[in-house]
């Protein structure tokens, strides 16, 4: 299957899912992108248009512990940091929107990684 016709199929996935899941201050949506080299986790209160956290494995605080981010130790790191910022905002309830991935591999990494840092999804 060409790269093309995967991204798009993708990106239907994540609409589809999008209709339904909503982010609300209160209870922000964390919201999951991944590419081959890096993976990314940010909440969204979707009511404002506003980014509460968002952590990547481009990051400072995430290269100072790991030199790469394509691989599901990175994809538990950045889970680990992104619940440790949402603790400090206060934030303990999210919504999850796996952005049209299957919820395998490295997007279940970090959501588990999420939960044990203290988020409830």
């Amino acid at each position: 299957m060409l790269t093309a016709v995967k991204v798009e199929k993708r990106q239907i996935r994540h609409l589809r899912v999008r209709q339904r899941v909503r982010g609300t201050a209160a209870r922000p949506r964390l919201s999951v992108f991944r590419s081959l080299k890096h993976i990314y986790a940010q909440l969204v209160d979707d009511e404002t248009g506003r980014t509460l956290v968002a952590v990547g494995s481009r990051s400072p605080e995430f290269r100072a512990k790991l030199p790469n981010g394509g691989n599901v130790a990175a994809a538990k790191l950045v889970g680990e940091l992104v619940a440790q910022k949402a603790k400090v905002q206060g934030i303990e309830r999210v919504v999850f929107d796996r952005g049209g991935y299957q919820f395998h591999g490295r997007v279940k990494a970090l959501a588990d990684a999420a939960r044990a840092g203290g988020l409830i999804f």
